[in-house]
Order: structure tokens, then sequence, then C-alpha cells
């Protein structure tokens, strides 16, 4: 009985097993920078005051659709007194809605989608030196033309599924990011006075959240941080802006769709 073929056949096997199991990259999950979700904001007390006895509002213009007679309006003053960054006005036709426990602050964008018939509008939720976290509304009318906020998509939903996803390894100075087993991109770290990374959680998502408008549906970005032994705060000088068109179905569930990256500081 000639034994040598299946004896080969066994190595063979072994060796692709083997070579299988050497080519695995051991990736590592990142961790959150939010620890629940943000409490939904509410206006102060003499700002609501004024509102309730307000003559005139001083608004400025954030979206205008012409063709759906549909738009927008950031509240400044109510008569003499500041919104202290509080407060939207949506109109559809002769129709006015406030929503006034919306924060108004940091450039908020709006997108009418007229075949939808959705209303996307971005809230400041946090802000400050190297954080840029939006909430995200959607909006809809009614048939009399008031509008309502179907969902409002929390920083801290997103945060987490990303979690779920997001993925890195470190290799000396480079870190590459993925989505799941999937090669976002590498780059390069440059930042050398920081006492290099940290060592037990050195990649961060949480403190840059925001969307992108410019579509007819919204698109989540989000840039990673990382945590040097050097100071707490996250850097994100290395780090590329990633991008993925988000869905939200009827009963208020968020879908990440592809990641791409967006950013070209780092090619």
């Amino acid at each position: 009985m000639n034994t040598l073929k299946p004896l080969i056949s066994f190595l063979a096997i072994c060796l692709m097993m083997a070579s299988c199991k050497s080519t695995t990259i051991d990736t590592k999950p990142m961790a959150g920078t939010l620890d629940a979700p943000l409490l939904t904001d509410s206006i102060p007390a003499d700002v609501q005051k004024a509102m309730d006895n307000a003559l005139k509002l001083h608004n400025h213009e954030v979206m205008s659709d012409t063709a759906s007679n549909v738009a927008v309006f950031s509240i400044d003053e109510i008569d003499q007194t500041p919104s202290e960054g509080f407060g939207f006005v949506v109109t559809k036709g002769a129709v006015s809605t406030n929503f006034l426990n919306i924060i108004n602050t940091r450039q908020p964008q709006a997108k009418y989608n007229a075949k939808t018939g959705d209303l996307w509008l971005t809230s400041c939720a946090m802000s400050g030196t190297g954080v840029n976290v939006e909430k995200l509304y959607q909006i809809r009318f009614q048939e009399d033309g008031k509008a309502y906020i179907k969902n409002e998509i929390n920083p801290y939903a997103v945060q987490q599924e990303l979690l779920q996803r997001i993925r890195y390894t470190i290799d000396g100075e480079n870190v590459t990011i993925y989505d799941k087993d999937k090669v976002l991109k590498t780059v390069t770290n440059t930042i050398t006075d920081m006492g290099g990374f940290d060592d037990e959680s050195p990649m961060w998502i949480g403190e840059q959240i925001s969307y992108d408008l410019s579509g007819d549906e919204p698109k989540l970005v989000f840039v990673p941080g990382v945590k040097f032994t050097t100071g707490l705060a996250l850097l994100y000088d290395d780090m590329p802006d990633f991008s993925a068109p988000i869905t939200i179905d009827e009963n208020g569930n968020l879908t990440i769709h592809e990641i791409t990256v967006i950013d070209s500081k780092t090619e």
C-alpha cells in the first residue's frame, strides 16, 4: 500500500492551515469617549420667558428650498433678549414651527429632500478644542404644514455602532484603521513629543462625530482620536476623516453603510 501520497496530502493541508493562521491580523477595538446618551438640551428659563411674551424674533436663514417652500431659520434674539444659542424656526409655506430646545450654535446645516419629505438638521451637542459632536434631527411635516421631529440621532448611539466595527493595529508608528477586517487606511504618526502611544487605550471614537448634508441623504463623518502617554486630550493631527452614508428606518434604527476615507491630508 502506498502511504506516501496520503502523507503528502496531509502535510499540504497542515501547511495551508498554518499559513492561514499566520496571516490572521490581531486587530483591537477602539474605546469610546461618551459614557451615556447625551441628554436633550433645555432652553434657559429667561429665554423661555422672553419667548412666551415675544413680539418679534430676530432670525438668520440656515436653509431655503424655494421649490418646496421649506426654510429653516436660527433664532438670534427674542425681541431684545439673546437666545443664548437656542432655537430654530422651520417654515413650510405660511406655517411656522418653533423648536426652542435645539442648540443653533457652530454653523448648523439643514437639507430638505422633497422626494422623501425629510428635513435633516444638525445641532451642536458638544464642542471645544478637538471636540466637534453633532446631533442629527429628522424632521417631517404634517398635512397642515406643521413640522415635528420624527427621529433624533444621539451621538452615543453612533459611537456605539462604530465601536462594533472600527478596529486598529499599531506597528511602530504606523496605525492601520479597519472596518471589521477591511483595511480603511494606514497612517504614520508624526507626533514625537507626547511620550508615545498610550499602552492601555491609544485609539478612541466619540469626540469627532458630525454630518455632511450636501447630498440628498445625510452622511456621517467621524475622526478617531489618539491618546498618548503624556497629556489627557486626544489628538487628531495624523488621523483621516471617515465618511459613511446612513439611513434611519421608521422605528428610528440607525444603519451606517460603507465607510470610506474622505480626508486627503495623510495621502
